[in-house]
């Protein structure tokens, strides 16, 4: 092979530079005061210029790569420096530090999203919105402080606002707003007219169906949002929102799909029924806790990030089938381009289907042009293009993860598939082998990061998800398609969908259990950079023949040597064991073992994915007796987690009912499992094997005490 051919094989990585300093660059400026950021931006504006200037004059080593970074490091934290000078202005950087209760008129941005709340308390949701307008209510009001800058009523001083130009006054109502030098907007009913993000935090049930789009007023408490984002406040809203008008008709056709394919999914179980809209677009609103864990221990977790792989799949159905029916390169083009638009509206412009959505519609480009070499600066500009139009993106786990897969199947697939062919692996297994490896050592460090873990199996796992993924993918799209016209279709489809991903819950579960199937890494972004340097300073170091071979000595060396010691010591739990009081935070859970593979549990903690974890350590799969020794969430919470996959015989309970919420949920669990449930007091006692359950307090009812669930706990 010549050298000209071989470098036409060479990805072109022109674009990379820039778009990685774009992104480093924005990410850094989230989280530094705005003049560091102008001031980056400055700086390297200077020395990119320079650098111009030299390269015009004589030539340059590397000059235009040089060149390119420094532009996308301008890029970067310009453009964040503009979007967070604009989210910490005045006045809502005055409202948010008076906790301010409010009247907001918002624009909802993305579907409401549930939060893990405790038993009882009612269901969170978290809603991400376009702030408009506010009118401070309750008598709250923004006056003028000394030298031009606004007050609170209460009396506290505010620096004036330098990015807005409003200068609010005080009004009996409440806070208007007078022309000002930067052309300020007074409002006669105290409303102030600004454009803002905010996250709003809403336990109303009414909340639960709003659509992106969707105008609306909702009354709340202003609070500080965290940093990393372009947020400017927290809304703590109280009460239903008040709509106005209707989303767009885009949005409400994607609602009632998304709808039709939850709808389609409900008679499956909880566990494939959770995944699949997840898998489609990327709603994870069903998804079982558990999986969730299962799918960051194995790796899996980019499944259910709406990334290319999902844009590929659709896309490549639509152009097989117009490759069959002999299409022409723009046409099949067009055809795709229209599946392509169907497809982000169906999943929701978030940041990994935007940064999908743009990558695929490049790639129609390269596809209509006939230049698929084309894909590495498509991807390249899509990244530097989204990222200044939207520098949250930067931050996002979830957009990292769709960047960081689809870079590994450009960059890295190709070469370790060539290598495996060369190395006499069949062509079809080298491509097996060769995807979701590059996928999962791309995405590595930032599931490192999140999870503080590194996974083992991540590799074999996501190998054998690979022939689910395609037909998961695609009988899901086709439910949702259908479900508004033909609902008994779409659940059928629905139904074939569930069985792949029933695969892949089974792969990620087993996958999760195997005996140190996941090492401790230093979690958060420390962890994530750290594991990236480690993964680039290897590619570089394999690119080595010593190395490559040293690397797999190593690892023969490791699986080798630590075999013996598995096979002497099995690991955790350890032989003979008795006792076990579980780590699920607040509350307890506490196992007994009766027998092989079963325990008897006691409480179940607050969080049903401790409890689940818990259980799968020790290795019980059958509880013959689950014991409640009172109500309360921190003991209960975790309930689904102990039924879970497991054959639950009886339960028994503290005699006193209190609270209410706590003993309802219990019943409700046990009778859906088909358990008996039965109220126990002192002298009550059970054998099971060699363990003896007994009752032995408290010896009487105790009222009027501080908890008096507490105190007559079993």
């Amino acid at each position: 092979m010549s050298a000209r051919e071989a470098g036409g094989r060479l990805p072109d990585l022109r674009l990379a530079g820039m778009a990685l300093a774009t992104w480093l660059s924005a990410l850094a400026a989230l989280y530094v005061p705005v003049r560091g950021a102008v001031l980056t931006a400055a700086v390297v504006g200077v020395a990119a210029g320079a650098v111009v200037a030299v390269m015009r004059r004589r030539p340059l080593p590397h000059g235009w790569v040089i060149a390119s970074v420094l532009l996308g490091t301008v890029c970067g934290s310009a453009a964040t420096a503009a979007r967070v000078a604009t989210r910490d202005a005045e006045p809502i950087a005055a409202l948010t530090r008076e906790h301010a209760r409010v009247e907001a008129e918002l624009v909802v941005r993305d579907d409401p999203r549930p939060v893990r709340s405790l038993p009882g308390r009612p269901q969170t949701y978290l809603v991400a919105a376009h702030l408009r307008g506010v009118r401070p209510s309750d008598g709250e009001s923004v006056r003028p402080a000394a030298g031009g800058g606004v007050r609170p009523a209460d009396g506290g001083s505010v620096p004036r606002s330098d990015g807005d130009g409003l200068q609010p006054a005080a009004d009996a109502g409440g806070v208007s707003v007078r022309p000002a030098a930067g052309g300020g907007v007074r409002a006669a009913d105290g409303r102030i007219a600004v454009r803002a993000r905010v996250v709003v935090l809403a336990s109303d049930p009414q909340w639960r169906d709003l659509l992106p789009g969707q105008r609306l007023t909702a009354t709340g408490r202003l609070l500080p949002a965290g940093r990393g984002d372009l947020s400017a406040a927290l809304l703590s809203a109280t009460g239903p929102p008040v709509r106005h008008g209707e989303p767009s008709w885009a949005q409400r056709a994607a609602g009632v799909l998304r709808a039709g394919l939850q709808r389609a999914c409900g008679p499956l179980p909880d566990e494939p029924g959770g995944l699949l809209p997840g898998l489609v677009v990327g709603d994870t609103s069903r998804l079982d806790p558990a999986v969730d864990d299962d799918f960051r221990a194995t790796g899996m977790t980019h499944l259910v990030a709406v990334s290319g792989a999902n844009v590929a799949i659709v896309i490549g159905a639509v152009l097989l089938v117009a490759r069959w029916a002999r299409a022409g390169p723009w046409l099949s083009a067009a055809l795709c381009g229209v599946a392509l638009a169907g497809f982000v509206i169906l999943a929701r412009p978030s940041p990994s289907v935007v940064r999908a959505g743009a990558m695929g519609a490049i790639g129609l480009i390269a596809l209509a042009g006939g230049r698929p070499r084309a894909a590495v600066p498509a991807l390249a500009a899509a990244v530097t293009v989204l990222v200044v139009w939207d520098p949250e993106l930067a931050g996002d786990a979830g957009f990292a993860l769709s960047v960081l897969a689809t870079s590994g199947l450009l960059l890295l697939a190709p070469r370790w598939r060539d290598g495996l062919r060369r190395a006499g692996v069949p062509a079809g297994a080298a491509e097996a082998l060769a995807v979701p490896a590059a996928a999962q050592f791309a995405c590595g460090p930032v599931v490192a990061g999140l999870s503080g873990t590194v996974s083992l199996v991540a590799v074999p796992a996501n190998l054998l998800a690979v022939p689910a993924i395609a037909p998961a993918t695609l009988l899901g799209v086709g439910a949702a398609v259908v479900s508004p016209v033909w609902p008994a279709g779409a659940a059928f489809a629905a139904w074939l969908g569930g069985w792949p991903a029933w695969w892949l819950v089974i792969v990620a579960r087993y996958g999760a259990r195997v005996p140190s199937g996941n090492l401790p890494w230093p979690g958060g972004v420390a962890g994530a950079l750290l594991l990236g340097a480690v993964s680039v300073a290897f590619l570089i170091a394999a690119r080595r023949r010593l190395v490559r071979q040293l690397a797999a000595v190593v690892a023969a060396a490791v699986v080798i040597g630590a075999l013996p010691v598995r096979l002497v010591a099995s690991g955790w739990p350890p032989a003979g064991w008795f006792v076990a009081v579980c780590s699920v935070g607040q509350g307890d859970a506490v196992l007994v073992p009766v027998g092989p593979g079963q325990a008897v549990v006691i409480d179940a903690g607050p969080e049903a994915a401790a409890a689940d974890r818990c259980l799968r350590r020790h290795g019980v799969r059958a509880v013959p007796l689950l014991a409640v020794t009172h109500f309360h969430a921190d003991h209960i919470g975790g309930l689904d987690g102990v039924l879970r996959g497991r054959s639950v015989d009886a339960v028994v309970t503290t005699a006193w009912p209190e609270p209410a919420y706590g003993r309802d949920r219990v019943m409700r669990a046990a009778a859906g499992r088909r358990v008996p449930v039965e109220a126990v007091t002192v002298g009550w006692s059970r054998r099971l094997g060699q363990v003896l359950v007994e009752v032995v307090g408290p010896p009487h009812e105790m009222r009027g005490t501080r908890s008096d669930p507490n105190n007559n706990s079993q």
